[in-house]
């Protein structure tokens, strides 16, 4: 039998899309999606090797247009339906009518401590690499966090209970500002590469509504 997925206090895993809807329950600050994308290989590891850096916005149909453009169908045939396939669920999720879309090859540490992001949601796959780290709520000091002069060891309880999202799996993650009371936003950080030499393959997207960080 399929798995549905695990609902528990902040988060939901599974491996079923519906897990994904799970975003918009009050206690729910993540919802991760853990899927299988071997049929990509080739093509993500063809694709690692080149600076990609594909921004748009817009509607879904502007979005998809930048991205057919951006990448050669004949190459990357699998990877530009997977993303414009994941467009149309964070859409069917999040309801907005204007997103905004980064594919990119990272290899810099992009937020090196834990934090929130100000905007309502986002959705992240980590294609090749590490993928995004997050807490758990039993986890979090969230004293600490509103202090710009806390860093991870302070905001962290326990370092060893610090989670990593799985390369492939499609999460999404609850920010600040999201418009349900009682909410609260996901604390998560980028993982770092720079000293490690590593290199990402990643999409972004989020709803255009809000200024994003």
């Amino acid at each position: 039998m399929e798995e549905t997925f695990t609902l528990s206090k902040n988060y939901a895993i599974g491996t079923s899309l519906t897990v994904l809807d799970s975003i918009h329950e009050v206690d729910t600050n993540i919802a991760i999606y853990k899927r299988n994308i071997v049929c990509l290989s080739d093509e993500i590891e063809s694709l690692l090797s080149f600076d990609v850096d594909v921004k748009a916005t817009g509607d879904l149909q502007a979005i998809e247009e930048v991205v057919s453009q951006a990448l050669d169908a004949s190459k990357f045939g699998k990877i530009i339906a997977d993303v414009k396939g994941l467009l149309q669920v964070f859409s069917n999720v999040a309801g907005a009518e204007s997103y905004r879309l980064f594919l990119g090859t990272v290899n810099t540490n992009m937020c090196r401590k834990f934090h929130t992001d100000i905007n309502d949601l986002r959705m992240l796959c980590t294609y090749i690499g590490p993928g995004t780290l997050w807490l758990k709520e039993d986890n979090i000091n969230r004293r600490a966090l509103v202090s710009s002069s806390s860093q991870d060891e302070d905001i962290v309880v326990n370092q060893n209970e610090i989670q990593q999202v799985e390369a492939g799996s499609a999460l999404i993650l609850k920010g600040a500002i999201y418009p349900k009371e009682g909410t609260r936003a996901i604390v998560h950080r980028s993982p770092t590469v720079e000293e490690s030499g590593e290199r990402r393959l990643l999409l972004r997207i989020d709803t255009n509504e809000f200024l994003n960080f």
